[in-house]
């Protein structure tokens, strides 16, 4: 039996199309603020056995898609240094709302560490440039950059 404690991040957002226009959005590489458009190289089998693998920045991630129901469910295994080498799992839905669709994102089995909570912060940077792009209509242009800017290096003092 295993003890260690996880964590598990839910995330929705209300988009306006309809269940299948946002899953096929969400898998498309060709999207701002899917996870295979912000990746500096990927391999990706979107079906039920396939796998993945995107780096970006040079942090790679990968996993395997386990279940595919076009425009309802997609569940996936997910793994990154910040899983500490664990497989976590990404189940994502689709529920119609009139003209809109409810995507809810629950990322779940992620190690209880710093690491494994900046998945909060990941998940909620490309599911906001997701909704920008279904939401509003904007097509707008993003860079990873953009969103994190470098950070200013302190000055250390010497003592001499």
């Amino acid at each position: 039996m295993n003890s260690e404690k996880t964590l598990e991040f839910k995330f929705q957002r209300t988009i306006q199309g309809s269940p299948i226009e946002i899953f096929d959005g969400w898998l498309s590489p060709k999207v701002s603020g899917t996870i295979w458009n912000a990746a500096d190289e990927y391999i990706y089998q979107p079906k039920i056995r396939g796998l993945f693998y995107w780096t970006l920045q040079g942090t790679a991630h990968y996993g395997r898609f386990t279940e595919f129901q076009r425009g309802r469910k997609l569940v996936h295994t997910w793994m990154s240094p910040s899983t500490s080498g664990k497989e976590t799992t990404v189940t994502i839905t689709f529920e119609k709302k009139g003209k809109e669709t409810l995507m809810t994102l629950v990322h779940s089995d992620l190690p209880n560490t710093r690491n494994a909570k900046g998945h909060k912060r990941g998940w909620n940077y490309f599911l906001d440039i997701f909704f920008d792009q279904f939401g509003t209509g904007s097509r707008k242009k993003y860079r990873w950059e953009d969103a994190h800017p470098p950070k200013k290096s302190k000055k250390r003092s010497v003592r001499k």
